[in-house]
């Protein structure tokens, strides 16, 4: 549920950040990332409290949620606002980074890789990237996803043990080691490529013949009378929409 607006919510701030801020370089494809990754917590930090709740609840007539709607109105009404937002300087903390990096790793390699329309190996190429691109973002900020994993399931099963970001870290470091914080890192990757790979490629190969189509029609309409015959759709970066 939530994912679907994420995405559409990322990628809109994204390019729109890009614009504002005047020049395709490095530093601004992080930036411009960096910005869509911190707006869509206000999504993502309640969807994966509801998720957290309803995988570490228990099965049969004992369950407490009935569903992820039913898991937030229930959280609302005994916590709160607050409540609903559990785990969102964490999720702040995690989300800006990756989504930084995100961009700008899909950006590069597309540039380097030389993604154009008529390549034979475009949608190859944009599956690599893309993949690649989400295998980076998780590996550059997942010991703070561990982290906001546990305060949002914190009190769950019990009185809550964690008073915040850094005393959940000190904690689990002293209980389980450094290891911890890599803890399910293999399953997140072997997931993050083949999603990523599949959102990248999709929304750049629509992009790039939706706006080809769009510049024929805008060049039709400028000279009355006149056929425009595109050369080709030229490759939309999602950094540059």
């Amino acid at each position: 549920m939530g994912l679907t607006f994420i995405n559409a919510l990322v990628f809109g701030v994204q390019g729109n950040t890009l614009r504002a801020l005047g020049q395709d370089s490095p530093l601004n494809q992080f930036l411009a990332g960096a910005a869509a990754g911190a707006i869509q917590c206000v999504i993502c930090c309640p969807m994966e409290l509801a998720k957290t709740r309803l995988q570490l609840q228990d099965v049969g007539p004992a369950r407490t949620y009935k569903g992820s709607l039913d898991c937030l109105v229930q959280i609302y009404r005994h916590e709160g606002l607050r409540g609903i937002n559990r785990g969102m300087v964490s999720t702040l903390l995690r989300e800006t980074p990756s989504f930084g990096v995100y961009f700008l790793t899909y950006d590069v390699l597309t540039r380097g890789m030389g993604c154009e329309p008529d390549d034979r190996l475009l949608v190859p190429k944009l599956l690599l990237a893309g993949g690649t691109s989400g295998i980076t973002s998780w590996l550059s900020t997942y010991p703070m996803d561990v982290v906001k994993s546990r305060l949002q399931a914190d009190g769950l099963q019990g009185a809550p043990r964690y008073r915040g970001i850094l005393d959940c870290m000190r904690q689990s470091y002293q209980a389980e080691g450094w290891r911890v914080f890599t803890r399910g890192l293999a399953s997140t990757l072997l997931r993050a490529f083949p999603v990523n790979a599949a959102t990248f490629a999709t929304v750049t190969v629509v992009l790039t013949y939706t706006r080809g189509e769009e510049a024929v029609q805008l060049d039709s309409e400028a000279v009355p009378g006149t056929s425009a015959t595109p050369a080709g759709p030229a490759l939309a970066q999602p950094s540059s929409l």
